[in-house]
């Protein structure tokens, strides 16, 4: 038992330094600023929920949180970087749909995998998804849309996020289910596409409603049908896709935040804390919803759960459609 009693103290000492270096891993965390990827351009409903979240969670952490916007492939390149950033509580990402879902579900070549390569946190909001068009646009209701698409095959053209992105995706199901044609123009984000819908340079637009919201209110665009529970407050003469007959389109989007896989449990708690702590301040709450946005801040297996589902649900959609891009 003498001969054993350094082995054991030795194996006591390490577990004990194990067990202090786990918990100090927040305790000195954040000692800098945190940087947060947006994997869309400025402009759009994934930076404009970054940038309200950005300013209460950097309170709550004590440190800034800067938004870097990182656009391109549908949001794939954004979200490749953050899988190859250190898994050190310093880079957090914005994941959406379509990084987490559409992307993966529609391209075999995605350089990364939603379910492996991240750390879920939180799910911030869930969004209604809208489709406008450019007033321009001889239909004011989605029947009038259909007919004539139908009636002028691959004449209208639609904007989307990207190749891949959930804009894109709700586009090519929308021609699926109504037997039309329009040509997808792909953009790096909501905001550039927004941009075009808004000048008429195309003349439909499949996107988060907190980006398209202040322009349909004042009478820049006009939307047709909202992908929600039911009808938004805001918009209470636009029916639900449900309602307009197209119940497969009556999808929501959500906002959340992530970071690289292999982060550990205790950063994870600490970001996790403060994201809630900032979805509970009076103002982001207003600032939020004021965009057509409800707050959720759910557990971390929550959101885990939640992005599986929506895989699961994106793959079955692309391929009942036959939609691939690769």
């Amino acid at each position: 038992m003498k001969k054993n009693a350094p082995l054991k103290a030795a194996m006591l000492a390490a577990a004990a330094a194990c067990l202090i270096g786990a918990g100090a891993h927040a305790q000195g965390y954040p000692e800098r600023p945190v940087r947060l990827l947006v994997p869309f351009a400025a402009g759009g409903t994934t930076d404009l929920v970054a940038r309200i979240v950005a300013d209460g969670l950097g309170r709550e952490l004590g440190q800034p949180v800067v938004v870097e916007n990182r656009g391109g492939g549908g949001g794939a390149i954004g979200a490749e970087a953050l899988t190859k950033a250190a898994p050190d509580g310093y880079t957090l990402g914005v994941a959406t749909v379509s990084t987490m879902a559409t992307n993966p579900a529609t391209n075999a070549q995605t350089p990364y995998d939603p379910l492996t390569d991240f750390t879920p946190i939180t799910n911030l909001v869930n969004v209604p998804n809208v489709l406008t068009v450019n007033p321009k646009t001889p239909a004011n209701t989605l029947k009038e849309f259909i007919a004539l698409l139908k009636s002028q095959p691959g004449t209208y053209s639609y904007a989307s996020a990207g190749t891949g992105s959930i804009s894109h995706l709700d586009g090519e199901l929308f021609k699926s289910l109504t037997g039309t044609d329009m040509i997808h123009v792909p953009y790096r984000g909501s905001g550039p596409a927004l941009n075009d819908t808004l000048a008429g340079q195309v003349s439909a637009q499949f996107d988060n409603l907190p980006s398209s919201l202040a322009h349909i209110q004042a009478g820049k665009l006009r939307a047709l049908a909202v992908a929600a529970p039911a009808r938004v407050a805001g918009l209470p003469d636009v029916p639900t896709f449900a309602e307009a007959g197209l119940p497969a389109m009556n999808n929501m989007a959500w906002y959340g935040l992530v970071a690289p896989a292999g982060v550990p449990a205790d950063i994870v708690t600490r970001v996790h804390d403060a994201a809630v702590k900032a979805l509970q301040d009076p103002g982001i709450r207003q600032r939020l919803q004021d965009r057509g946005a409800l707050v959720d801040g759910g557990t971390p297996e929550q959101y885990a759960a939640l992005i599986k589902r929506e895989l699961d649900l994106r793959k079955r959609i692309a391929d009942e459609q036959n939609i691939k891009l690769n």
